[in-house]
């Protein structure tokens, strides 16, 4: 067999083929999906039993489990989830992950696929200028469908034929029935490969298609739990910028597939016996991609319902093998998004997202901060809380920029209508969250300054304050619980109420002021600062509702999207 450079450049062309068509693919589905996404992830957060589901769904759904659980380990990183509920996300992650392997095995080797590749191109590119964005969507799923098959055939010509190469042939022969220590050696060619071309999916295909072409059945699936655990340098490398929750989760991951190849590197000869005793090799024909995608979903899934009930073992393993560098390394961070991530822009946007409502969190502990402030009498603790806010405050700094430029970069992808106006509504909330941190530390300032002077609030004062804080308080939750909600959906005339009556408090209090200025009964220097405060407390109002209003869609949309 002459195999030379001219050959290797087509297998690799090949390859980056059936790659792209999986991403245009996975993109299409995703935007086409949307809310229903949106839907599977809400119940990411419920346990371990329907995290592994949720994980599942959403890799069949976007034919990733790179982006899921790069994703997963972003939101654990955010603080929006716990190790716990992580880990069956990532064991769901990997049974959906198999999914491809059947679409390979059933459809790219039954039927000359490219006979209806074209077609179905022809079929979808007139979509493509359809004036309704989810027919747009589908059309580029449908298109992604035909080159992802494309791709596998380019891929079936460019490998070479192992049959036609007797030398080739006879030695792979004599791995018919490896001993453990060529099985080791075949999962680590399996995992370098996946950490090669980045995606499992991709080298599960190769691994399909060299063994439709020869490769024994036995290597095959010793590379295929090689992929299993290369397919993990994804999720370690994105928490490597996270903190020690991120870096916990992505190391459950990993021990998940370590743990499941260990065990099966060793059961292997006896699983084989047992798929091809169920499912026996007929007699025409190469059975070998059948086995491959069986034994794939088998060992996902026997690892599942086998590790599922030692996840709180694996977590604590996880947690002594990631020690904590101190304070900061457990705080929940928002400021490391991966933009190496290899997320498609609607489950970049759906991070994002998420990145805002913890945003939000943020401001509503600084304002919590704000009110001990103004009761609290020991100087010692006043001037903790106020460092405690300070601080908060240079991260919503940070933060709303790295969010901003997350959101740019986003942007120079490919996106809907829909995703368009969502990623103009997080910027202006990512601003108008910034901006109430800004002031609430302001308002810490004025506060400070104001015992410094040692000015005393009045009775009537100090409930006017306490009356107003606790309206802002209460916009605030309102704010976090329209964050949570679906954005374009949200009812949000529980906040229109809340920040009318800010508004209306507001107006009284200033007559109220003026009056009692006039006729002085309060001095100068307090009433100066309790004036601050409740002019301050409205204009926190005003970004609140300005934030639900932008969830709402009304900063997203262009005069003529409206």
């Amino acid at each position: 067999m002459d195999y030379g450079i001219w050959n290797v450049i087509e297998l690799l062309g090949a390859l980056g083929f059936f790659i792209y068509g999986m991403k245009v693919m996975s993109e299409g589905i995703q935007k086409a999906a949307g809310d229903n996404l949106r839907s599977i992830l809400g119940t990411m957060t419920s346990n371990r039993y329907t995290g592994v589901l949720t994980g599942f769904l959403i890799t069949a759904i976007v034919q990733s489990s790179s982006a899921t659980t790069v994703m997963t380990v972003s939101f654990v990183n955010a603080g929006l989830i716990s190790l716990v509920e992580s880990a069956g996300v990532m064991m769901g992650a990997n049974i959906g992950t198999t999914i491809t392997g059947w679409l390979v095995s059933l459809i790219g080797f039954k039927m000359k696929i490219s006979a209806y590749a074209l077609p179905l191109i022809a079929v979808a590119m007139p979509l493509m200028f359809s004036k309704k964005p989810n027919l747009k969507n589908w059309s580029e799923f449908m298109i992604g469908f035909a080159l992802l098959f494309l791709g596998l055939e380019a891929l079936k010509e460019a490998v070479p034929e192992i049959q036609k190469s007797p030398e080739l042939l006879s030695f792979l022969t004599q791995f018919n029935d490896p001993g453990i220590l060529t099985r080791l050696m075949f999962v680590g060619v399996g995992t370098i490969l996946t950490i090669v071309v980045q995606s499992s999916s991709a080298a599960m295909a190769v691994t399909i298609v060299l063994c439709a072409q020869g490769l024994p059945i036995e290597i095959g699936t010793a590379m295929i739990l090689g992929e299993n655990i290369g397919t993990t340098i994804t999720a370690e490398l994105a928490a490597l910028v996270g903190n020690v929750h991120a870096k916990r989760s992505a190391k459950i991951h990993s021990l998940f597939n370590i743990i499941g190849v260990t065990w099966m590197v060793i059961m292997l000869p006896y699983v084989l016996d047992l798929l091809h005793y169920i499912w026996p090799a007929p007699e025409t024909g190469d059975p070998n991609k059948f086995t491959l995608a069986l034994f794939h979903t088998t060992f996902n899934f026997m690892n599942v319902m086998l590790l599922i009930w030692f996840v709180p073992s694996i977590v604590k393993l996880a947690t002594r093998l990631v020690k904590s560098k101190g304070d900061e390394d457990e705080e929940f961070s928002l400021t490391n998004i991966n933009y190496d991530a290899p997320l498609t822009a609607e489950v970049s946007i759906l991070s994002a997202q998420k990145e805002s409502i913890k945003f939000a969190e943020i401001t509503k502990l600084m304002f919590t901060n704000l009110k001990e402030l103004l009761n609290e009498q020991k100087q010692d603790t006043r001037d903790k809380l106020k460092a405690k806010i300070s601080k908060l405050e240079v991260r919503t700094d940070e933060i709303e920029e790295r969010i901003a430029d997350y959101l740019v970069r986003v942007s120079e992808q490919q996106l809907s209508i829909e995703s368009s106006v969502k990623v103009r509504s997080i910027l202006s909330i990512a601003h108008d969250l910034e901006r109430i941190a800004d002031i609430i530390l302001r308002m810490s300032k004025d506060i400070e300054r104001g015992n410094k002077q040692k000015s005393i609030f009045s009775e009537k004062q100090n409930k006017n304050i306490k009356e107003i804080f606790g309206l802002v308080d209460l916009s605030i939750e309102q704010m976090i619980t329209n964050l949570n909600g679906v954005y374009g959906k949200v009812d949000i005339s529980g906040a229109i109420e809340t920040e009318m009556a800010i508004n209306a408090l507001k107006t009284k209090m200033r007559k109220q002021h003026l009056k009692s200025t006039e006729k002085k009964e309060y001095d100068v220097q307090s009433g100066i600062i309790y004036r601050d405060l409740f002019f301050a407390a409205e204009k926190i109002g005003d970004h609140v509702i300005n934030v639900s209003e932008a969830v709402r869609g009304d900063f997203g949309k262009d005069d003529e999207d409206m």
